[in-house]
């Protein structure tokens, strides 16, 4: 990948996020990231489809978007974790916060007030490297 797609991609507010099903099949969905090093952060609902295939498979793809999911860019392979200790949690919502300032802040509030911020799954994605 070189670097000014990665600039291009991690400028961008959406990026579409393409798990694996069992089918080998991929779907995807436009979801808010940020880039911290060499990974990216997202986040979902706990019980999002998204969510349940990441726990077969960690294959995924990421390729830059629209609100709407229309690709600006081509993909690129990752691998897709789900994280489960506190201390990864708080960095995926550091970087989050830090990207989308008070978007994410109002949409942490609403997550809040509807019991939902306890349901979120937050995701580590990392570049495949290449051969």
């Amino acid at each position: 990948m070189q670097a000014n797609e990665i600039k291009s991609l991690e400028t961008g507010d959406y990026i579409s996020f393409a798990t694996r099903r069992k089918s080998g099949e991929f779907v995807a969905t436009p979801v808010w990231f940020a880039p911290d090093g060499d990974s990216y952060y997202l986040f979902s609902a706990g019980d999002a489809g998204k969510v349940k295939r990441l726990r077969n498979f960690s294959d995924a793809r990421i390729a830059p978007c629209t609100v709407s999911g229309k690709l600006t860019g081509n993909w690129i392979n990752t691998r897709a974790h789900l994280l489960d200790k506190p201390a990864d949690m708080d960095t995926a919502l550091k970087a989050l916060r830090r990207k989308y300032g008070w978007q994410m802040a109002i949409g942490d509030c609403f997550s809040r007030l509807t019991g939902k911020m306890k349901r979120r799954q937050y995701i580590r994605v990392e570049r495949v490297k290449s051969r």
